[in-house]
């Protein structure tokens, strides 16, 4: 349940960010740069996940 909510999250915030974006104009670099977005806060969070794992509490 966390990853699909870490997921659903992950994709509405990359939407917004490549939505608004000012940089990039075309249709496809905008949807790369979402793509990225939601690859780095997933990779992230499993990250922090594993490492969080380890710490003894």
């Amino acid at each position: 349940m966390h990853l699909l909510v870490m997921a659903l999250f992950a994709a509405v915030v990359a939407t917004v960010m490549a939505v608004i974006d000012s940089e990039r104009h075309d249709v496809r670099a905008k949807a790369l740069y979402g793509v990225k977005v939601f690859a780095a806060f997933i990779f992230v969070g499993l990250v922090i996940g594993w490492v969080m794992y380890f710490i003894p509490l």
